[in-house]
């Protein structure tokens, strides 16, 4: 649990409690937000509802700018954060295999144990399906290992690799969500309303 535990402010105890407590709470903000219908999830991709995109952007400036606002005070040390390997060709791949099954199922994998928790069928057989799924993807691992680490590119940031200090970045992509919101409201006024 973040710094916490290792730094022996929380018992070691205590890490399963705090991730399901965790875990309840936001399951109960996706549904609480409507993100168990399928129909609100795909909006995005027909231009009648945005809050995916509204939801995704938020999350990223508030956790970038709050990380980079910690390590400002001193409360965290941002270059000891771990940087996963960024394997950019599987990266890519795995996007659009992703998003075909966002939209073809209309969930994604937390969403769609959201709905199964309410009891949707839809979310049900979706489940099912990522299930199965996982099972094919770790009996096949060994063939698609070499799949999966093309294209690396090491631990890197977007600061480093394009040479731009990190708090523009994070000011040109806030401005970027602002932009994205306020056309979204646009598109979303002018297409018919969809009712869950």
């Amino acid at each position: 649990m973040g710094p916490l535990i290792p730094n022996g402010i929380i018992p070691e105890q205590w890490d399963y409690v705090i991730a399901l407590l965790i875990g309840l709470a936001f399951g109960y903000i996706l549904e609480a937000s409507g993100f168990s219908s399928s129909r609100k999830l795909v909006g995005v991709f027909y231009g009648y509802d945005f809050a995916v995109l509204k939801v995704f952007f938020t999350a990223v400036l508030v956790s970038v700018i709050g990380l980079y606002y910690m390590d400002y005070l001193s409360w965290l040390d941002i270059t000891q954060l771990y940087v996963h390997p960024t394997f950019m060709q599987s990266a890519i791949i795995g996007g659009i295999i992703m998003g075909v099954g966002f939209l073809a199922g209309g969930f994604c994998p937390g969403t769609s144990l959201t709905a199964v928790a309410i009891g949707k069928l839809d979310a049900i057989i979706f489940t099912l399906g990522l299930l199965i799924g996982i099972f094919i993807f770790s009996e096949l691992y060994p063939i698609l290992k070499p799949m999966l680490t093309m294209g690396d590119y090491g631990n890197i940031t977007l600061d480093k690799s394009i040479g731009i200090p990190a708090d523009i970045i994070i000011l040109s992509i806030a401005v970027l969500a602002l932009a994205a919101f306020y056309f979204s409201d646009l598109v979303k006024a002018k297409v018919k309303k969809v009712f869950y």
